[in-house]
């Protein structure tokens, strides 16, 4: 097995911070105060989980779309339009009350994996590729169930 890149690893665990942060602060409310009154209230709580998740979820589009573009023909037609399914979940789904926008938010990242899994099978990710999406994706779920389940 192949293992993960570390500067892969360390930045997708980096960008973990935001949903640690907002799982935080809807767990313990008084850490959202620990960074000072400044912060606006869209970097706190769950609007932080909330906002970071539709960046993440359009960001890992252009992932699928990277992958999708390794190849040609109607395999390449249909990467192409499933990669964009987690950019226009995200749109359309992200928004709201702040608990169904969360578990929206879930669900499309639980579906973003099983997108992640159809392009590892189709050879088109980095053979590491899973082992690194299903650790990042645990996380993100398991913070996002905090606002679920609290809020």
């Amino acid at each position: 097995m192949t293992a993960i890149p570390r500067s892969a690893l360390i930045l997708g665990l980096a960008g973990l911070i935001p949903f640690l942060w907002g799982a935080a602060n809807v767990a313990y409310p008084p850490s959202g105060q620990w960074i000072g009154p400044w912060l606006p209230p869209m970097f706190r709580g769950t609007y932080v989980s909330l906002t970071y998740g539709v960046v993440i979820l359009s960001f890992m589009s252009g992932v699928l779309w990277g992958f999708a573009a390794k190849t040609s023909g109607a395999k390449a037609a249909v990467g192409y339009a499933l990669s964009v399914v987690p950019a226009l979940w995200a749109f359309f789904m992200v928004n709201g009350d702040p608990g169904n926008a969360a578990v929206n938010l879930a669900a499309g990242f639980a579906g973003l994996l099983m997108l992640d899994y159809f392009f590892s099978l189709q050879g088109l990710a980095p053979r590491w590729w899973m082992r690194l999406r299903v650790l990042l994706t645990a996380v993100v779920l398991a913070c996002l169930a905090v606002p679920i389940l609290m809020g």
